[in-house]
């Protein structure tokens, strides 16, 4: 019988620390609670995000990526953002997918516009620049080589006069 009051007791504790764990993650992510409204935004590639990514202005936190779809008559990618709702958005602002360095994830950076007149809910970002590949980039670049720009130069290394002497 002590066994089975110590298990119980074991359990229980496992039951409401899970619970607590639930109860922190929840109102940290500030899940269930979208008080703001919603921007869309038209990508060419929406390639490193997902829902739940963040939207941020000059590298602070003002927003979610709420929901990506394609666009079937323009094969676009439309990605619709949660903004805060003490947070207005000029019109002639620009959005672009960008990376928290090489190895960073990636988010989607907002440039406030000068324009006084302020983005309603539902508009559309006009200016808007989708994901860039950085390992393309990162492998055109080996690819090109470090020799010369000019075209026709696929010269790697440049080969031994000589063969190497036999070591004894």
């Amino acid at each position: 019988m002590q066994n089975n009051t110590i298990e119980t007791l074991i359990g229980a504790v496992v039951v409401v620390v899970a619970a607590a764990f639930l109860f922190f993650a929840y109102t940290t992510t500030s899940a269930g609670s979208i008080s703001g409204y919603e921007i869309n935004a038209r990508f060419g590639s929406v390639e490193g995000i997902s829902v739940g990514t963040d939207v941020r202005m000059r590298g602070i936190k003002i927003g979610t990526v709420s929901a990506l779809k394609l666009d079937t008559r323009s094969y676009t990618a439309l990605a619709r953002l949660s903004i805060g709702k003490d947070i207005p958005i000029p019109q002639d602002s620009s959005a672009k997918i960008t990376s928290a360095g090489l190895l960073g994830s990636s988010y989607v950076s907002i440039a406030p516009g000068g324009s006084d007149d302020m983005l309603k809910p539902g508009a559309i970002l006009q200016n808007t620049q989708g994901a860039v590949d950085l390992m393309g980039l990162v492998g055109r670049f080996i690819n090109s080589g470090s020799g010369s720009s000019q075209p026709g130069n696929n010269h790697s290394a440049p080969k031994p006069a000589s063969p190497l002497p036999e070591v004894p």
